[in-house]
């Protein structure tokens, strides 16, 4: 049985994990939106040697692929920061999205700069990037433009977090993304497991809890197995640990 857990408040994320049945937690370390230094939990030591796996997702305006510079050096700052504040609480890797270029640029330009990052950039623990749900000038929405991106990291070390909802959103097939991203990446290395409020290909990151979507649950449950990897649910919160006792007795 992989092991399944939340995304969770930053406060107390071991409280949260208890609280949810969860074997593993996902949260920020600091302003999802902001661009501030990360801060680490007071309990941090104890989040470190607690049986909980942990994962630590980047901010959302974290993108690297840009061409605008106010951006992307920025950027780039902050997910050294990231990374150096997950290592410090023992997280087995960050988790950030694959960002977007400007309208007039060319899609390269984005792969390459995402390149430039992990040429500059050491890495204390594994980045793995995430695809999404919308944007034409995406960087991770197709698979399509995820092979051109990992075809510009070729011989580093990257992971690959798989979303279910922004997978639906984007029009990817889910029955077969699976073989279909492994092909691509070579690996899987965490599932965000959440249902969709809106149709396929809609482009729109709106999450369900489980069964509650637009996603046939069997559908889901198919990810999840094939993938084989660890489960962290981004469902609205009054319904996690429903969502994990639902995986955990379908699986």
């Amino acid at each position: 049985m992989v092991r399944i857990g939340a995304h969770v408040d930053q406060t107390d994320p071991l409280a949260s994990a208890a609280a949810k049945k969860a074997e593993a937690v996902q949260f920020f370390l600091g302003d999802p939106q902001g661009w501030k230094a990360p801060v680490l939990p007071e309990n941090r030591e104890a989040i470190r040697d607690s049986d909980v796996d942990v994962y630590v997702h980047a901010p959302y305006v974290v993108n690297v692929a840009t061409s605008n510079n106010r951006i992307r050096i920025p950027s780039r700052k902050i997910l050294a920061q990231q990374l150096d504040g997950a290592a410090k609480i023992g997280a087995k890797g960050l988790i950030v999205h694959g960002g977007h270029v400007l309208k007039k640029d060319d899609p390269q330009v984005g792969f390459d700069n995402w390149r430039k990052v992990f040429e500059r950039m050491e890495c204390p623990i594994p980045v793995l990037i995430e695809n999404t749900a919308g944007g034409d000038n995406a960087m991770a929405r197709m698979l399509e433009r995820i092979a051109r991106l990992w075809d510009a990291l070729d011989g580093f070390d990257v992971g690959f977090c798989l979303d279910t909802c922004h997978a639906h959103a984007a029009g990817e097939d889910l029955a077969d993304i699976v073989d279909r991203v492994r092909a691509i990446t070579g690996r899987i290395d965490l599932v965000h497991c959440n249902d969709s409020r809106d149709a396929f290909g809609s482009g729109a990151d709106r999450h369900a809890n489980l069964g509650d979507g637009k996603i046939d649950p069997d559908l889901i449950l198919k990810v999840v197995r094939e993938a084989g990897a660890p489960v962290i649910v981004e469902t609205p919160g009054d319904g996690q640990a429903a969502d994990i006792a639902w995986l955990r007795d379908n699986l």
